[in-house]
């Protein structure tokens, strides 16, 4: 398992609060493993909240028609990658 970087935690802390996943802890989320489906088991409402969370902590929107949503939600990393990038905040 792969250590998390600070933001990689803070942004797994906010899918953990935003989504009320009582059940998981940062530590438990593989930081290369899925967040839909097989992985944390999120779904699209899940990915709008989300969306909106993060345009609220780090200052950007996520946009629904982003060819590149796949990727950026791949998985934990990724996503911090791309708050990584495009943070205002």
């Amino acid at each position: 398992m792969s250590e998390l970087t600070p933001l990689e935690h803070e942004v797994g802390q906010l899918i953990i609060d935003t989504l009320n996943l009582e059940d998981i802890a940062v530590a438990d989320i593989e930081v290369e493993a899925p967040l839909f489906r097989e992985g944390l088991g999120l779904d699209s409402i899940d990915a709008l909240e989300l969306a909106l969370a993060i345009s609220r902590q780090y200052g950007f929107q996520l946009r629904s028609d982003d060819e590149n949503n796949t990727h950026i939600f791949s998985s934990l990393r990724a996503l911090a990658a791309h708050i990584a990038a495009h943070r205002v905040k």
